[in-house]
């Protein structure tokens, strides 16, 4: 027996970045053949036009000058202790990310979801690319198999926006407003990145109930 852990997440969050590498390092302690992550789109910030802004008057903006200076202390040596590489200062955008969402929805039917989901985390929290533009997220697509003529034809077009967009209105509708947000077995949920031995304990308490629990 498996179950699903739905991950919400933002690809422009540096927490989900986090989250997601506890949440592998959970999985690789228990049977990987037990779970299924299955990412969900979220928006940190639906402000952010389509063509994305500058991240230094962004971050500005938001935070003010001052707290920019130690913003990103915290989430340097969290990830030190995860091995997850950010690189902040190559980040020149911030982008608006409904396409890098489209690419993660279209990525699950081949299976593809979870590896597309780390490919963008490292393409924009490492590399400083632009994940809110097709070129960068064609190649992407390319890195993890899928079919890049596709993609850049399907990313041309408005293809599954609609969907996108209602699964986020959906997750607000849920009371969501925090990322990573990681749903176990539509049984439990637990917000923030947060340590791996307690998505391990969510998805252990999912699978026990869920072998317990009498087929309908």
């Amino acid at each position: 027996m498996s179950i699903v852990v739905d991950v919400v997440s933002d690809v422009i969050c540096p927490w989900c970045f986090l989250g997601k590498r506890h949440l592998d390092q959970a999985i690789a302690a228990l049977n990987p053949g037990s779970v299924e992550v299955r990412w969900r789109p979220f928006l940190l910030d639906a402000t952010i036009p389509r063509e994305g802004l500058d991240r230094g008057e962004y971050l500005t903006r938001k935070f003010g000058a001052e707290r920019i200076k130690d913003l990103h202390a915290p989430l340097i040596a969290a990830g030190k202790a995860a091995g997850v590489p950010y690189n902040f200062d190559r980040i020149a955008r911030t982008p608006n990310t409904l396409n890098a969402h489209r690419l993660i929805a279209w990525s699950h039917a081949a299976g593809k979801q979870h590896a597309m989901a780390e490919r963008l985390f490292m393409d924009y929290w490492s590399h400083g690319k632009d994940v809110g533009d097709h070129r960068v997220l064609i190649e992407a697509a390319i890195a993890v198999g899928l079919d890049g003529a596709l993609v850049a034809q399907l990313l041309a077009s408005e293809a599954d926006l609609d969907r996108v967009i209602a699964e986020i209105n959906q997750a607000a509708e849920f009371g969501i407003t925090g990322v990573p947000t990681f749903i176990f077995g539509n049984r439990y949920a637990v917000v923030g990145a947060q340590p791996p031995e307690v998505l391990k304990a969510g998805i252990t308490r999912a699978l026990l109930e869920a072998r317990a629990t009498p087929p309908a």
